[in-house]
């Protein structure tokens, strides 16, 4: 799904590119026409992204070239050896995990993971875990626990897999489990909304101490095509629907149910991974350097209180 502004811009690309090869092969000078069209382009991409609406956000959050969770860890981690396996039913490809060093400190890392082509994303679930990816993610939060090593999440998920197997197989009892357990986890938690954050199966891996999005990801209740079916019984009223349901990071910051923000480079974090990596990186080393110098009994604490606040009813 691509932006409609993304198409003009790329036409802009395009010609830009047109006059620096008449320029070079037929040997005219055209600095002039280049550089207005240069700084015409450089004018479109920061107008557009700086005025995106939450169906643009949409867009963005679902765009088929942005990063994944594993372009991520194979750009933030050193050393990443994935573990297997719920030790009750099987594997889940929809969530990945396993252990990893940030510079010097070994962390456990669990990770939503969706496709690009079709055969990834049948393979991958399109990002939609079954219940023994929850217990896995959990299986591998209470290692981290017993070896005191902090735990990084990254949501990208449109929602929990609602097919009979795993309905059969405790969808709803594995999610809440989740949820109860990662409250009173004894090891530092950070959740990362890196695209799109759907529903339970987001908060399955979202109750965390500090709950971080990137600046064009959505985190909602629901699909915005889900809440059009609900609300009007019209799902192609999704449009109007994410302009109601405050699902961007900038609502949800003023809310208070996320702590940071981290910004995406202009048009998008597929436009520049290696840069949104490196902006993951660092909020990760500053956020574990404070979170790992907590006393457990505090951090525990306030991250009770933190979820305890969500919803408050003020008359």
């Amino acid at each position: 799904m691509a932006l409609e502004i993304e198409e003009k811009i790329k036409e802009l690309k395009s010609k830009i590119e047109e006059l620096k090869n008449l320029s070079e092969n037929k040997n005219i000078d055209l600095t002039f026409e280049i550089n207005t069209l240069e700084n015409k382009l450089s004018s479109m991409e920061k107008e557009a992204y700086s005025a995106l609406s939450p169906w643009d956000k949409v867009s963005l959050a679902r765009h088929n070239e942005r990063p994944t969770s594993l372009d991520y860890i194979e750009k933030i981690f050193d050393d990443f050896i994935e573990l297997h396996g719920d030790r009750c039913f099987g594997d889940d490809s929809a969530i990945i995990g396993g252990i990893a060093r940030l510079g010097e400190m070994a962390l456990t890392v669990i990770a939503q993971q969706k496709g690009r082509s079709t055969k990834e994303n049948v393979k991958r679930n399109f990002g939609m875990p079954h219940p023994e990816g929850y217990r896995k993610a959990l299986r591998l939060m209470k290692q981290a626990e017993k070896f005191k090593r902090p735990v990084i999440c990254f949501i990208d998920t449109p929602g929990a897999f609602c097919g009979i197997g795993a309905e059969e197989r405790g969808q709803g009892e594995a999610i809440a489990r989740n949820l109860s357990e990662m409250a009173v986890l004894k090891t530092p938690i950070i959740s990362i909304i890196i695209s799109e954050g759907g529903s339970g199966g987001a908060l399955a891996l979202g109750v965390a101490d500090e709950v971080i999005m990137l600046e064009h990801a959505i985190y909602s209740v629901l699909s915005p095509e889900g809440f059009a079916s609900i609300l009007w019984k019209d799902s192609s009223k999704a449009k109007e629907a994410a302009d109601i349901m405050k699902i961007t990071a900038q609502d949800l910051l003023k809310f208070g149910i996320i702590d940071k923000i981290i910004p995406e480079p202009p048009g998008g974090a597929h436009k520049d991974m290696e840069l949104m990596a490196n902006s993951i990186y660092e909020e990760l080393k500053n956020s574990l350097y404070s979170l790992s110098n907590t006393p457990t009994d505090q951090l525990l604490f306030r991250r009770y209180q933190k979820f305890r606040r969500l919803g408050e009813y003020i008359e």
